[in-house]
């Protein structure tokens, strides 16, 4: 399974992987750059996130299901009717509560936004 996941970085997979439902599948596995998120999974009933931002250390891995997810948005500083996006940050939202993840590419910020987006249209 793991080589058709896409993802960055195996030991996140794994992580994932562990944590699966029976028939869960996964999606894809993305690394997140700056503070507070470790990653982001998808799988084809949730979207999980690793939040690193704990006092003490403590990493958090949150199950959002796509029936709770509001939802999302694209963070760009120019225009998304240009057909691109211009950074690699997305926002889920989730009631009161909104979850930045930021990425190092910006195809993966748009992989995201449309594997969520058809789950909650």
């Amino acid at each position: 399974m793991a080589s058709r996941v896409p993802h960055d970085r195996s030991g996140q997979l794994k992580q994932i992987e562990s944590g699966l439902l029976p028939g869960e599948q996964i999606v894809a596995v993305y690394d997140a750059i700056g503070t507070g998120t470790g990653f982001i999974g998808l799988t084809d009933r949730r979207v999980i996130v690793q939040d690193t931002s704990f006092v003490g250390k403590k990493v958090a891995l949150t199950s959002i299901p796509y029936n709770k997810i509001t939802s999302v948005s694209v963070l760009s500083n120019k225009s998304w009717a240009g057909g691109y996006f211009s950074t690699g940050s997305i926002a889920v939202h989730v009631g009161t509560q909104t979850y930045v993840v930021e990425f190092r590419g910006d195809h993966k910020s748009h992989h995201v936004h449309d594997v969520i987006l058809q789950h909650i249209s």
